[in-house]
């Protein structure tokens, strides 16, 4: 009869065991993920007057929002921008993502890891490097005068919309790649066997078996490339000027020079929204590709 409290102790002890583990693993994302958030929001109620926080519920940073004819054109025009870096990093990612599962061997991933170490370098280097390539009097411009091409130098290519959309097209290239790259290459191999058997050319198997098969990395790319795009800030200040206005950098302003905080995170607060819906999206598509497929 001993053994019995002392299962029941052991019983016990496991339990609260797997509780704490649990806690443990829950912990870190409430810390650093639902707590920022919930401070957003709450954050979003408040406002400021003299350069003080007033902790009083108020609605006033959403009303401006959209009662000012300035931040609603430039939410949708920021939002048209990250659309178009995705479309950017898909139509450029999915090539190269085709000829990377096209090889063999190691030469696959040594290929592959070409477009990975970019992730591993200084984000400010390679918008500087860009800058250099792109600017008034950088590399292209020297080469196109060199050649002969043109006469004065490019200076449509800095400082304005089309640059940010292009710069932030090549930082986020590898996004678009690399979930592309995964989904080539999951795609059973007897399959594209099969289909040259039967006498398929290839642009055919291309349209009717790869293409079909790899959406779902299709989606997730073109969903990173657009949710990394919509909120950057750093970009569009070092190749955007004053013609390369976004929404990040109206949100950015509230928290460094405006000192209003509660309308920048009543600005964050849309931005997460559109977030939100663009992931949901993504989520909702990957998972009918997958059930397609």
């Amino acid at each position: 009869m001993s053994l019995v409290p002392t299962a029941i102790a052991d019983d016990r002890r496991r339990a609260a065991e797997r509780l704490l583990l649990a806690g443990l693993n829950y912990a870190l994302p409430l810390l650093f993920i639902v707590v920022p958030l919930a401070s957003f929001l709450a954050h979003g109620f408040f406002s400021v007057e003299n350069g003080h926080i007033i902790y009083r519920p108020t609605l006033l940073n959403y009303a401006r929002f959209f009662g000012d004819p300035i931040y609603i054109p430039l939410f949708l025009r920021t939002c048209l921008l990250a659309l178009e870096v995705a479309a950017i990093g898909v139509l450029l990612g999915y090539p190269i993502a085709l000829l990377l599962a096209g090889l063999e061997g190691r030469a696959k991933y040594a290929a592959t890891l070409v477009f990975v170490i970019p992730l591993l370098m200084s984000y400010i280097i390679k918008i500087y490097a860009i800058r250099a390539i792109l600017g008034g009097y950088g590399f292209l411009n020297r080469i196109l005068l060199y050649l002969g091409v043109i006469d004065t130098p490019w200076t449509f290519l800095i400082f304005n919309l089309k640059a940010v959309a292009l710069t932030l097209a090549i930082l986020l290239l590898p996004f678009a790649i690399l979930p592309i790259f995964i989904a080539l290459e999951r795609i059973p191999r007897n399959l594209l066997e099969a289909s040259a058997d039967l006498g398929a050319k290839p642009l055919l198997t291309f349209l009717t078996i790869i293409l079909p098969l790899s959406l779902q990395g299709v989606v997730i790319g073109a969903s990173f490339t657009f949710v990394l795009a919509i909120g950057d800030f750093v970009t569009p200040e070092m190749v955007g000027g004053p013609n390369g206005f976004t929404f990040g950098r109206a949100v950015y302003s509230q928290f460094g020079l405006a000192y209003n905080w509660p309308f920048g995170a009543a600005l964050s607060v849309m931005l997460l929204a559109v977030v939100m819906v663009a992931i949901l999206a993504a989520g909702r598509l990957g998972r009918a590709e997958g059930a397609l497929t």
